[in-house]
């Protein structure tokens, strides 16, 4: 009867260790708990990855129930089944990471604008100017660099270096008076060609400008004296105009700034009854528009 008592709690325990095994088994399957280097459940939040350890290395990687021990392999104190950034750099570390929440383990950053704050030129954009998107810098996009964000500029893509105003626009200056090429200086007697004198003066009036860039708008007008023909000397002076427009656009002025045309004997600034008022008559006019350079 003892002995077959004895049997029986004997019996009893292997089952009991057995049905215990088979428990903790499907409990580990389940719940992803894992088995430490000394035998004992780990419990993981992170089914996805793999934690590896010094006893117990994962390496090649091996299926996730027999990973192993969790530890913290960037050393940031947050353990990697629950560091969603687990390979943090020394630099980012000692920035400090986040202790809690969806980025826990991650590198700081304060405006959730994904730049680091340790890197982060403007760690305090506001939810709308994340949402408009950030720069490398973690400063609101400013495609022209105007100091405008990009979603509230009504002028993208100013030059840089000018005068703009708080909507991100260009601020212009236009001449009060027209600078006057005198055609007698600038064209032989019924030419179109530019002299080499007449050059001369339209490359000052382009450098006193500020060069090709700072230029906004071109406005030229070509005229002549009463002297001739109404229609000759109204294609006169269009291809006067014509001639000054294309010296400007060769030194870098983009043609869309330019408007040109003649007006043949139209607007006299003399009457035509004398060789000096005639002189005066015969010339080109140029409006300029120029944006005001800044220092940024």
């Amino acid at each position: 009867m003892s002995d077959y008592s004895s049997r029986k709690i004997l019996i009893g325990v292997v089952t009991g260790t057995l049905l215990s095994s088979a428990v903790a088994s499907v409990f580990a399957l389940d719940t992803h708990n894992l088995l430490d280097s000394q035998g004992n459940p780990v419990l993981t939040t992170r089914p996805d990855e793999c934690v590896q350890t010094p006893k117990t290395p994962n390496l090649p990687a091996k299926p996730y129930r027999i990973c192993g021990d969790i530890v913290d392999r960037d050393f940031d104190g947050i353990f990697d089944d629950e560091d969603v950034c687990p390979d943090n750099t020394r630099e980012e570390i000692s920035r400090h990471v986040e202790q809690s929440g969806p980025r826990k383990g991650c590198p700081i950053d304060s405006d959730n604008d994904a730049v680091p704050d340790y890197r982060d030129n403007c760690p305090r954009d506001t939810p709308l100017e994340v949402s408009k998107g950030v720069d490398a810098r973690g400063c609101p996009r400013d495609s022209d660099q105007d100091g405008v964000a990009d979603y509230k500029d009504m002028c993208p893509g100013t030059p840089f270096g000018i005068e703009i105003n708080v909507d991100g626009c260009a601020v212009v200056i236009k001449d009060e008076t027209p600078s006057v090429l005198s055609g007698d200086v600038a064209f032989a007697f019924n030419k179109a060609d530019l002299s080499e004198p007449g050059q001369q003066s339209l490359q000052e009036l382009l450098d006193n400008t500020g060069g090709p860039d700072l230029v906004n708008h071109l406005d030229i007008v070509g005229y002549t004296d009463s002297t001739g023909p109404d229609e000759y000397n109204l294609s006169l002076s269009e291809k006067r105009a014509a001639s000054v427009a294309n010296y400007f656009i060769g030194q870098g002025v983009s043609y869309d700034k330019i408007d040109q045309k003649g007006l043949g004997e139209e607007n006299p600034v003399a009457p035509n009854d004398t060789k000096e008022s005639r002189r005066a008559n015969r010339r080109v006019e140029i409006t300029v528009t120029r944006y005001n350079k800044v220092d940024r």
